[in-house]
């Protein structure tokens, strides 16, 4: 696959996921007790053979970048193999803060010109998935399509939130795509697009420059829907699994696929890599677990330091959990503490988030309302957090004015 670039749109702050994108990109937002969101494509594009890869980000690049690094984790440094960060920059020409997926891309055409693909792989940085891109680029060469996006089968109720196409049915593998409307109100079909797109370099090349001047600057809504009047586009048929997490339920949800014995998210077996460097993970001691500790469909990993109850939980590495403490539902970002008899339930907690003894975090929960804790953030003992509160990052004791708050509140 030396032939092929891949483009990587590592995404920005995500509103819905709040406290969570403060400080970094979703697509570096930690996943599944180890990983960082972005390194599911980084893996795919390295077990495809496809070893050149630009990598789109203006949003607080800084963890992003630590985390790519060279890009020796997934085996993209050496000759003609790369992993390069491509923020916005100010040039001889106009050029800007990247107005939108589409003109991200538009923005660094020499970077494409300079690497002379025969194909051009852009992909989303923040989905959660397994895909062998071999098998889309092979049904693009086959079909001598233009462009190929992916799809992937959603219920209907939800179809909305998604870009959407209806695909002729000419094999089992796809077909022509027929329509594309991005994020309608009445959804009519149930193919929603991965943001998976495989690109003749000069087909994109044109279409880029013709949709520069006056758009909304993204593929879904000027690209894909100007390009199916006049070229060959195709929808290929992802039938494996694809986690959306936009929201925060979304994102507990599917960090709850990791969990059980037969999980639907089986990610042991994917064989996914991330940058071990990264928080110093592959310096850390091997995880404790005390001898009245409790552990139950659970995942914990290096440095983690456990004397009390974790259940059906996702502790990062760092996490320590005192005595007689109680972890149920939750994912526990790197370093987080939870002192003696504190109880979090239903709660994604960001890095270095302390609970002190006695605390209890989302309290009388709701099954639809998770408590959401920004990073650094000391919460006092003894007090009591309903479901659904948001966190703010980096407050301490003296920002909690009062021993009980109620469902929905927001702390800041």
């Amino acid at each position: 696959m030396k032939d092929v670039l891949a483009l990587i749109l590592a995404g920005g702050r995500v509103d819905d996921l709040g406290v969570l994108t403060f400080f970094r990109p979703k697509s570096i937002l930690p996943f599944g007790g180890l990983y960082r969101i972005i390194d599911f494509p980084m893996s795919n594009l390295m077990h495809s053979g496809i070893g050149r890869v630009g990598i789109f980000s203006q949003y607080r690049p800084f963890h992003l970048m630590e985390h790519i690094s060279n890009g020796a984790p997934w085996g993209m440094i050496g000759r003609k193999r790369f992993a390069t960060i491509l923020p916005p920059f100010k040039g001889l020409g106009e050029s800007d803060w990247y107005k939108g997926t589409a003109d991200a891309v538009y923005q660094n055409l020499d970077f494409i010109r300079l690497n002379q693909p025969d194909l051009i792989l852009i992909l989303s940085g923040d989905h959660v998935y397994r895909m062998d891109y071999r098998d889309i680029i092979e049904f693009h060469r086959e079909k001598r399509a233009d462009l190929t996006v992916a799809f992937t089968k959603v219920p209907r109720e939800g179809a909305h939130r998604f870009g959407l196409g209806l695909i002729q049915d000419e094999d089992a593998r796809g077909g022509r795509l027929l329509k594309y409307i991005e994020k309608p109100d009445r959804p009519a079909f149930d193919w929603a697009s991965l943001t998976i797109y495989v690109f003749r370099p000069e087909v994109l090349v044109e279409a880029l420059e013709a949709n520069a001047r006056a758009s909304s600057h993204e593929f879904g809504r000027d690209i894909i829907p100007a390009l199916l009047k006049r070229y060959r586009v195709y929808g290929f048929k992802h039938s494996g699994y694809w986690g959306y997490t936009r929201t925060p339920q979304e994102y507990w949800e599917t960090s709850m696929d990791l969990l059980g014995n037969n999980p639907g998210l089986a990610i042991d077996t994917w064989d996914v890599v991330t940058n071990l460097a990264h928080w110093d993970i592959q310096d850390r001691q091997p995880a404790f677990v005390g001898s009245s500790a409790i552990i139950k469909n659970s995942l914990l990993y290096s440095g983690c330091r456990i004397k009390g109850t974790v259940i059906n939980s996702i502790l990062f590495s760092g996490v320590e959990i005192d005595s007689g403490a109680v972890v149920k539902d939750s994912i526990l970002f790197f370093d987080t503490k939870i002192g003696r008899n504190a109880r979090i339930t239903r709660t994604i907690a960001d890095n270095k988030v302390r609970a002190g003894r006695n605390a209890r975090v989302g309290e009388a929960h709701d099954a639809g309302k998770l408590c959401i804790i920004g990073r650094g953030t000391d919460i006092p003992e003894g007090i009591t957090i309903s479901h659904g509160v948001t966190i703010f990052p980096n407050l301490g004791p003296e920002h909690f004015k009062k021993s009980h708050f109620a469902p929905g509140d927001t702390i800041q």
